[in-house]
């Protein structure tokens, strides 16, 4: 159909060949040329017409819309003589001014193509696009739908919306009318061309740099390519549901007429970008696996899992079946570094060589370092679940069940993967602390610092999403030690003071008993004070409780030794110097870690000086 024009100009009037009888389809077919050639003729742009109307005005514009349609209808019309005439005269003269009127409309149409897509980039983005193709209704296609309810829907659209529905449906028109007539190719690549540079540009500015190669990553200082992942999980969310997406529906609008030429458009316009774009989290997969590197590692993989079920449906053609693999290998290897990065954690935290003891038995700074990064990764749950899932756990039977609990749920369920992964990590850590333990030569110490971290450990847990991994028995588990660790504590730290305290009922002691009584208890209490004034408790619930616990055994026993001996000594100056009272005062000033010369007491120490002293707020402290 589409032959070279050798003979006759298309502004020649149509004729018959001298040797065929002119029919009645001959008539019909003659007229529908003639007809064609003043539209056609019109909107010549070759450079030997003589219209100068054509070449200031566009076909497609508002006040030629009829005309449009006309001209489309014409194109169609000499489609139809052409086939005509090549089954039934193909040595007609008529045939190849057809042919010839063809080109020339048909470059017409180029050019209304090319200036459509250059001149409406605002009213074919992606939001106008996706919006518009929900109300489209072809001006060019007859309407078998009811004109008032189509005026009716019409009204609820917003202006930017018709003006996009209207360039949508002009493109498509003209494509189809391309196609049909065989110019398919033509008009496949001024679309491809216009929109790759529409969607590269684009991609640019969401700053998706399709040169940056896995080298150029690998060397990246780890502050800079944060940044960098920082701009792609931006970008990433506006490159999927805005630009591929309204990408598709324009390709699937305006050639809605070829399923081929629809999937080779949007393949060609795309795909180079989306491999760009999908390359770059594998490519930070494959760099240096360190422990601050998971969260935005975790991040790359939560974006592309999301974005799943939008890149599935917008890539599902065959030809951009490679993007598809492209996110699926991205999400392998992110997973693969994440499980690298644990174990790399985990190594970390057993290398730990940490020798110098934390004043006064506080919080370890690995015991906030691995319960900080613990409770980030608890937020990431349920992308963690995915990625542990066929991954093997820790050998249970290894792990010392005090800490760690039972490996079953309370419904006999094994516990979740990510649940024992997080709780494995923070038995390395408490195993660790173990250790770290020894390090203090006072046990009541010792046992002061197990009891604040594993505090510590119960809190975090408490206040964040671990608190759902692990669940109710194994806080209470864990509270259950604390617990233990504070009882060691008072028995270590505090047993000498209440050995001094005899049996308030032995009622045989002499005044030489009760006098060694008084001073025994003095100097165990002054030490164990002393000794004690620099120690914390950083949780005030728990260091409230360790002090009234402490309180309740020493000040009751010591107010029945006081009250009932204390007249035995009275005359000896110095032997009763605590008054109960005084007692609960100083232990109240206990575990705060304020330490200092302020804290400590001496043997000059005396009930006179601690009653009369005005700076004895909240513990009778002397000076």
């Amino acid at each position: 159909m589409r032959t070279m024009l050798h003979k006759q100009s298309p502004s020649a009037s149509p004729n018959p060949s001298p040797h065929h009888r002119h029919t009645f389809s001959d008539t019909l077919m003659d007229e529908k040329i003639e007809i064609a050639q003043a539209l056609i003729s019109k909107w010549d742009v070759s450079p030997n017409s003589s219209s100068l109307y054509c070449n200031i005005t566009n076909l497609f514009a508002a006040d030629n819309r009829y005309e449009a349609k006309q001209y489309l209808n014409s194109i169609k019309d000499l489609q139809a003589a052409m086939q005509y005439y090549i089954s039934h005269e193909p040595t007609s003269e008529n045939l190849v001014l057809a042919q010839g009127l063809m080109q020339i409309a048909i470059k017409r149409l180029e050019r209304e193509f090319y200036i459509i897509l250059k001149s409406n980039r605002q009213h074919l983005d992606p939001e106008s696009v996706s919006r518009a193709s929900r109300s489209s209704v072809s001006e060019f296609e007859d309407e078998s739908e009811d004109e008032e309810e189509s005026r009716a829907g019409e009204d609820s659209i917003s202006e930017v919306e018709r003006v996009s529905m209207s360039v949508m449906e002009d493109l498509k028109a003209i494509s189809e009318c391309m196609i049909s007539a065989g110019y398919g190719k033509e008009c496949i690549k001024i679309y491809k061309n216009i929109r790759k540079s529409i969607v590269d540009e684009a991609l640019y500015h969401l700053n998706v740099d399709s040169r940056l190669s896995f080298a150029q990553i690998q060397k990246m200082d780890w502050e800079v390519l944060e940044v960098k992942i920082k701009t792609w999980l931006n970008a990433v969310k506006v490159a999927v549901k805005t630009l591929f997406y309204g990408e598709r529906i324009l390709c699937d609008q305006v050639f809605s007429s070829s399923p081929a030429m629809r999937e080779s458009c949007f393949a060609d316009i795309t795909r180079e970008g989306a491999l760009s774009l999908f390359v770059f989290p594998e490519n930070v997969a494959k760099c240096k696996k360190a422990p601050e590197r998971m969260f935005r590692t975790l991040d790359l993989y939560e974006a592309i899992a999301d974005l799943w079920p939008e890149i599935e449906s917008i890539f599902d053609l065959e030809s951009t079946s490679t993007v598809k693999q492209q996110a699926i290998n991205s999400l392998i290897k992110l997973g693969e570094a994440v499980r690298a990065i644990l174990i790399e954690f985990e190594s970390a935290i057993s290398k730990d060589h940490s020798k110098a003891a934390v004043p006064g038995g506080g919080i370890h700074p690995l015991t906030r370092y691995v319960m900080n990064y613990v409770t980030f990764l608890a937020d990431y749950s349920g992308i963690l679940a995915d990625i542990l899932a066929d991954w093997p756990l820790p050998v249970l039977s290894s792990l010392p069940e005090a800490y760690f609990g039972s490996p079953f749920s309370d419904d006999g369920t094994i516990n979740s993967a990510i649940s024992t992964r997080l709780a494995w990590l923070i038995l390395v850590m408490l195993c660790k602390l173990d250790g770290g333990a020894a390090i203090y030569k006072d046990a009541a110490l010792s046992y002061l610092f197990l009891a604040n971290n594993l505090q510590y450990v119960v809190n975090k847990v408490q206040k964040s999403n671990l608190k759902f991994l692990h669940g109710d028995e194994w806080i209470e588990k864990h509270e259950a030690r604390v617990r233990q660790y504070v009882s060691n504590y008072e028995r270590m730290g505090w047993s000498k003071v209440f050995a001094t305290l005899p049996d308030i009922n032995d009622n045989q002691m002499t005044t030489q008993q009760v006098t060694e009584c008084f001073n025994s208890f003095n100097s165990s209490f002054e030490e164990a004070y002393n000794k004690q004034a620099s120690w914390v408790v950083s949780d005030s619930k728990l260091r409230d409780q360790i002090k009234l616990s402490v309180a309740r055994k020493l000040v009751p026993a010591y107010r029945e030794f006081y009250e009932k001996y204390r007249q035995v000594v009275v005359r000896k100056e110095g032997i009763v110097r605590f008054a109960p009272d005084d007692l609960e005062n100083y232990l109240s000033d206990l575990l705060f870690g304020t330490g200092g010369s302020s804290s400590h007491l001496s043997s000059s120490s005396s009930l006179s000086s601690i009653s009369s002293s005005p700076s004895h707020s909240r513990g009778g402290r002397s000076h």
